[in-house]
C-alpha cells in the first residue's frame, strides 16, 4: 500500500515499483508498454509531467533528492492499468503479483466506502460547530456591550434637593 500514490486525483503505482514487484527491469516494463500502447489509454496509464515529478519528489524525502533513481519521467498506472500490465508481461509471477495488487486496490476502495458515512457525519458536525461558534461570538458581543453600559457613570434621574 505504501507504493500507491495520489497523482492527478488518481491512485496510481509507478513503473519502477511495479517493475520491482514483477521482477523485471523498469526499462523492460516500459518497453513492453510502448509495444502495446493501444492497451493503455489515459485512464489506465499516463506519463508524469516534470512539474508532477518535482512535486512528488518534494513529498518523498530520500537521500538523493535530485534524481531518486529516475532518469526519465515515470509511467503511472491506475488499477485498470496494473491489470492490463499483467497481460502484457504475461508470466506466472506477473499474474500472481497482479492479483495481490488488485486485491489491495479493492480493499482500499471498500475501506473508503465504509468510512464515507463517518466522514459525512464528521463534516455535518463540524458545520454545526462552526454555526454554534458564530452564535456564541454574537452572545459574547452582546454581553460586552451590556457590561460597557454598566461601567459608564449614569446621570441621576429624579429630583435635586
Amino acid at each position: 500500500m505504501n507504493k500507491i500514490y495520489l497523482i492527478r486525483g488518481e491512485k496510481v503505482m509507478l513503473d519502477r515499483d511495479l517493475a520491482a514487484l514483477y521482477g523485471v527491469e523498469t526499462k523492460v516494463l516500459k518497453q513492453a508498454v510502448r509495444r502495446n500502447i493501444k492497451r493503455f489509454p489515459q485512464d489506465f496509464m499516463f506519463e508524469m509531467t516534470k512539474a508532477e515529478l518535482e512535486n512528488w519528489r518534494s513529498q518523498i524525502v530520500t537521500s538523493n533528492s535530485t534524481r531518486m533513481g529516475l532518469r526519465y519521467l515515470p509511467f503511472c498506472f491506475t488499477e485498470q492499468g496494473v491489470t492490463m500490465l499483467s497481460c502484457v508481461l504475461n508470466s506466472d509471477r506477473a499474474v500472481e503479483v497482479n492479483i495481490r495488487i488488485v486485491r489491495i486496490f479493492v480493499g482500499m476502495r471498500k475501506m473508503l466506502l465504509t468510512h464515507q458515512d463517518l466522514l459525512l457525519k464528521m463534516e455535518q458536525f463540524e458545520k454545526r460547530l462552526t454555526d454554534q461558534d458564530a452564535k456564541v461570538k454574537l452572545l459574547f458581543d452582546y454581553l460586552r456591550q451590556f457590561i460597557k453600559e454598566q461601567e459608564e457613570p449614569r446621570t441621576r434621574v429624579g429630583f435635586k434637593v
